[in-house]
């Protein structure tokens, strides 16, 4: 059911005594060009973000600091993530409903898309969002 679908990525870690490195780029790691990068950090307590799916927009969602929980969904079955390394991102396909939450004081999650952000490609209604994967079977 998930396979294409999610996947937990392990990203080039360069470790050095002065800072370890981490490097994301296509082709190293990111199965696509990498067209938009944005990150979430100051979200309170108990807050979640989220809440939606792609119909083009591939993505991969990094802890780069703290940790928190990423529930995927894909109409059938739930799977949750819990992300804490700044080294691996995890790789959300197209038609997911993702949610994010159990946010740890001080995290920071970076999202790489393939897409550039485009209001028609999200779905925030979550029957919306299954009726599109049963048109999409």
């Amino acid at each position: 059911m998930w396979k294409n679908k999610a996947a937990i990525l392990s990203l080039p870690k360069i470790v050095d005594p002065r800072g370890n490195l981490t490097v994301a780029e296509h082709g190293s790691g990111v199965p696509f060009a990498i067209n938009r990068v944005y990150w979430t950090y100051d979200i309170p307590a108990g807050e979640g973000r989220g809440g939606h799916a792609h119909k083009a927009c591939e993505e991969i969602i990094i802890a780069v600091s703290g940790s928190f929980d990423v529930t995927l969904d894909n109409g059938t079955e739930r799977k949750t993530f819990h992300l804490n390394h700044p080294y691996q991102g995890l790789y959300v396909g197209v038609g997911v409903w993702r949610t994010l939450d159990d946010f740890s004081s001080g995290s920071v999650c970076l999202v790489l898309a393939s897409q550039e952000f485009n209001e028609d490609d999200y779905i925030r209604d979550y029957d919306e969002f299954l009726s599109y994967i049963q048109c999409l079977k």
